[in-house]
């Protein structure tokens, strides 16, 4: 059973920052792939950031390059999304995404991700 929680949303301005916190109940977190993706109202799910199990590699969606980072604490079993630099186009719902390790080049890929957190809005004002 993989439960994953997600905090750390809110409302901010335009140019802050926020960070986003998913914290996992998990046997072997570091086995896993953790992913980041975003959905806003009446537009698809978005990718949005992956990091590895091993912690080595990171990817972000090209939103986003740039302005947001993905860590992780495995001994607080725990994965972060720094964001900064927000624009009102980053108003979303975030969800922190988990898999087993897989091969890399699918990180990216919702349909790849079996469990899945609540969620948690984030707004951004102009």
């Amino acid at each position: 059973q993989v439960q994953l929680v997600e905090s750390g949303g809110g409302l901010v301005q335009a140019g802050g920052s926020l960070r986003l916190s998913c914290a996992a109940s998990v046997r072997s977190f570091s086995m896993y792939d953790m992913g980041w993706f975003r959905q806003a109202p009446e537009k698809e799910r978005e990718f949005v950031a992956a990091i590895t199990w091993s912690g080595s590699y990171t990817y972000y969606g090209d939103a986003v390059k740039g302005r947001f980072t993905c860590s992780r604490d495995d001994a607080k079993v725990t994965v972060y999304l720094q964001m900064n630099g927000l624009k009102p186009e980053d108003t979303a719902v975030y969800y922190c995404a988990a898999r087993w390790a897989r091969p890399r080049q699918t990180v990216g890929n919702s349909n790849e991700y079996p469990h899945w957190g609540q969620g948690t809005q984030v707004t951004v004002s102009s």
